[in-house]
């Protein structure tokens, strides 16, 4: 069934509901298997998953509580760990070192003799922004230990992926890579009408299967619509304040303008002429 008040095709998967059904159900594990093996590369290839309580309490009562978006193993007992940043955020990398802590410290034995070796980390971050301080124009950003003198990674079992949603530009036409393809359904899955051409892969199929809205049931369709709805509300309070502080920047900038043309000699009618301000803000300064 699908909701009269919903006009698109296919999910947004920016809302929580929307990306833990696709990727974080037994359902749908072959698309995050996908997924995965898309985003590595072939420098692992993953067969099985199994999901994990992807919420952690800390080891103490005092310790902050984590929810994951998506927390699994494959079939090595490596952990993968991945975030949907819906809005920005100041420290999101600190948070996501923050958050690779637990996976780490899980691997303690209890009450037995423990050599201390681990199975690898993978912290995934999908991002719908773009992170203030990498200045590169690439969208994907791997992130391991490195020895800052020979420049060759010096611990191989954790690793940071740092997807930047806004910087990949890429057309249906300009898709070369199967990663490339994820990367694209994934920014505008809730635009499309219809299946693209260029996404033919077996596991695009059970993608846009389980995507389809008007497959819902109606509870799950009450929950997509309420997810929904905080992901926009989320957007316009961003907007909002992006705009106030535009506003803000401008104002401040008109009142900088208008002290130097008042300490010039110039008129108060002059000065409220030039910078838009009104007198009586101008005579405040």
């Amino acid at each position: 069934m699908c909701s009269e008040g919903l006009r698109e095709r296919y999910v947004n998967p920016y809302t929580n509901f929307a990306f833990k059904l696709l990727f974080g159900t037994d359902l749908n594990k072959e698309i995050l298997i996908g997924f995965l093996n898309a985003l590595f590369d072939g420098k692992q290839v993953i067969e099985d998953v199994t999901y994990l309580n992807t919420e952690h309490l800390g080891s103490k009562e005092i310790d902050r509580r984590a929810v994951f978006d998506v927390y699994c193993e494959n079939e090595k007992g490596e952990k993968i760990l991945i975030e949907m940043q819906r809005g920005e955020q100041q420290f999101f990398k600190d948070r996501s070192i923050y958050y690779a802590t637990y996976p780490i410290r899980e691997q303690a034995i209890k009450g037995e003799i423990w050599d201390y070796e681990l199975k690898a980390v993978y912290v995934i971050g999908i991002l719908n922004f773009a992170l203030d301080d990498v200045s590169s124009s690439g969208f994907r950003h791997e992130v391991k230990l490195m020895d800052t003198t020979t420049h060759e990674v010096f611990f191989d079992k954790l690793t940071f992926v740092y997807l930047e949603m806004p910087k990949f530009h890429k057309t249906e036409q300009e898709l070369d890579t199967l990663f490339d393809k994820w990367m694209f359904v994934l920014k505008n899955l809730a635009r499309l009408m219809e299946r693209p051409t260029a996404l033919q892969e077996r596991v695009f199929n059970r993608l846009f299967e389980a995507a389809e809205i008007a497959q819902f049931s109606k509870e799950n369709l009450y929950a997509y619509e309420e997810s929904l709805k905080v992901y926009r509300d989320w957007n316009n309070v961003i907007n909002t304040a992006i705009q106030k502080g535009i506003a803000e920047g401008e104002w401040m900038k008109a009142k900088a303008i208008a002290g130097n043309l008042k300490n010039a000699g110039l008129s108060i009618a002059e000065i409220a002429k030039v910078t838009g301000l009104s007198e009586d803000e101008i005579n405040s300064l």
